[in-house]
């Protein structure tokens, strides 16, 4: 049982850390990336899997050499949660610091301006979800450490 959390952690923390990588590429790029999108709700997928995979463990049995494993499994999952309510906001704070009310506003401006504020609000979202997969990967490898 100590191999399936180890494959797990393991499995979890690269690919969060790959999305992380390529969502901070393209952040700092400033190019939107499908791919990204794609590998990060692969590890959202797979943090899920991770604490499903804990709960199990729990139920058969498991003991962990620190208890604080179950901690490090299952809090990516709130960490998502979290991550993608920031996510949220993030149209919101680009509308705010333009001066802009709402999407109606945004589709008033001309083109060039749409699309600027548009990329702004994609950078930002994919910033926070980088950040997001990052710290999944941190919470992955103490998973590691402490089976």
């Amino acid at each position: 049982m100590t191999e399936l959390a180890r494959i797990a952690a393991v499995v979890t923390a690269a690919a969060a850390l790959v999305a992380a990588a390529l969502g901070a590429w393209r952040w700092w790029t400033v190019a939107p990336s499908r791919a990204f999108w794609i590998a990060c709700r692969s590890t959202q997928a797979l943090a899920v899997a991770q604490a499903l995979l804990a709960g199990v463990l729990f139920l058969a049995g498991f003991e962990p050499a620190d208890r604080l494993y179950w901690l490090y499994a299952l809090l990516p999952v709130a960490v998502s949660f979290v991550g993608e309510q920031l996510r949220l906001l993030s149209a919101q704070t680009v509308l705010d610091a333009r001066g802009l009310q709402d999407a109606q506003a945004v589709g008033r401006l001309p083109e060039a301006g749409q699309r600027s504020v548009v990329l702004a609000i994609v950078r930002r979202e994919m910033g926070v979800m980088a950040l997001t997969c990052l710290v999944i990967a941190f919470l992955a490898l103490r998973a590691l450490g402490t089976v």
